[in-house]
């Protein structure tokens, strides 16, 4: 087995090196043919080039194919060897672990790729050119890189003199087409009776926040969740770094933070949008993320009549109730009972999403805040994941219904 793997990694570091140096002949001959030569005609140059040299007999002819694709995105594209996984939309992660190291995400599975980088360095220059996309750049004194490319996906790099093993990347795509309701129900991500009540709820004006794990879905169900919102009301959209894809509102107003400048001003928080948000007239305000102590005002917009969406990471309800517990006390200066009544009161209701293994991202748990008494919050379950059932009504009744009765909404809670 030893000799097996020693043989496989003497073959790759072959391939790699025989790679590179024609790279570097292809480059030279493309140059000389001059800077207007198409993608067609510099394929078929390549191809040449990589037949006629007499170093690739040992490779087959898959492998040469590899080869001839590899070069000519090394040369002809912003993302080297990376391009096909951005082209294919059925990839939506691509996670880079130093040069030689390349996993993504399809279909909700994580597979290792066969392909490498040249060298680190050439890492290095994929990672600097999306850098300059963006008008940012990244190096040993700006080791840490997170941005929002054009198509929408996100983007976060970090730099060797901080990354032990080589420089790491990752590239979060999302759908260009926003997936709805209709198509989570249809992929069994969220039942149809859930949805037809988060739907109501929504429409009712319920304060909602979405949780769940890394890569759980969060955003795209805060997306999908939107579509509910009433298309007369005035909705804010705040993000970090814009994803949502809000349809069919036309009075819209979308902001998005921005980091400090080299000499450290004009950065604008999450926090700062928020509280400048409710001097806009919203009806909805939307927050894409909460990580911090922009928690506080978003609850106190929740309990002065806007209503509001957003999402959080934590591995549980209890767990993201008390992560807001946290993210609130950063600000220094509210006390902790107060923060308390101030999530019990604001949230109506918390949406878990996670990731089964080999089943996929799924709606886990759906679930009323009642209040907070005796140090302890008061959840009511009313959707809860079984195995080999999927999300099912758990029987009990949403509790604070006066915003549907209010919105002109029946419910009843014996029947969803």
């Amino acid at each position: 087995m030893e000799n097996k793997v020693n043989n496989r990694i003497k073959s790759n570091n072959e391939y790699a090196v025989l790679k590179k140096e024609l790279t570097e002949i292809a480059r030279k001959e493309i140059m000389l043919k001059g800077y207007d030569i198409d993608d067609v005609s510099a394929f078929s140059e390549i191809e040449r080039l990589v037949f006629e040299s007499e170093s690739v007999s040992m490779l087959t002819i898959a492998k040469l194919r590899q080869m001839i694709q590899e070069i000519f995105f090394s040369i002809r594209s912003e993302y080297d060897i990376l391009t096909p996984y951005i082209n294919d939309e059925t990839v939506t992660e691509i996670m880079v672990n130093g040069f030689d190291n390349i996993f993504i995400e399809r279909n909700g599975s994580i597979e290792k790729l066969d392909v490498v980088f040249d060298s680190v360095e050439t890492l290095e220059e994929v990672i600097r050119r999306i850098a300059a996309k963006v008008h940012r750049e990244v190096n040993e004194r700006s080791p840490i890189l997170d941005a929002r490319l054009s198509n929408g996906a996100r983007v976060n790099a970090v730099y060797k003199n901080i990354a032990l093993d080589g420089p790491v990347l990752s590239i979060r795509k999302f759908p260009r087409a926003a997936l709805d309701m209709n198509s989570l129900v249809g992929n069994k991500t969220i039942s149809e009776e859930a949805a037809d009540f988060l739907k109501m709820l929504v429409r009712a004006g319920y304060n909602i926040f979405v949780s769940g794990g890394t890569s759980s879905g969060k955003t795209t169900f805060l997306n999908v969740l939107s579509e509910f919102i009433p298309k007369g009301n005035r909705v804010v959209v705040i993000e970090d770094s814009a994803e949502l894809q809000l349809r069919g509102i036309e009075n819209l107003v979308r902001l998005e933070c921005r980091n400090a400048n080299i000499q450290g001003v004009g950065e604008v928080s999450m926090d700062m949008l928020i509280r400048n948000s409710l001097r806009m007239r919203p009806d909805w305000i939307v927050v894409g993320e909460i990580r911090g102590k922009e928690c506080i005002s978003m609850l106190q917009a929740m309990n002065t009549g806007h209503y509001s969406m957003s999402t959080g990471h934590a591995n549980s309800i209890e767990g993201m109730l008390e992560r807001m517990e946290a993210m609130c006390l950063q600000s220094g200066d509210v006390p902790s009972d107060s923060v308390r009544h101030q999530i019990a009161r604001g949230i109506d209701l918390i949406v878990h999403l996670g990731r089964i293994n080999g089943v996929g991202r799924k709606v886990l748990e759906i679930a009323e805040i009642q209040g907070f008494e005796n140090n302890n919050y008061i959840i009511n379950t009313i959707f809860k994941y079984k195995i080999n059932k999927g999300l099912v009504f758990t029987g009990n009744s949403l509790i604070n219904n006066e915003k549907l009765e209010l919105a002109g909404c029946s419910y009843d809670g014996d029947r969803l």
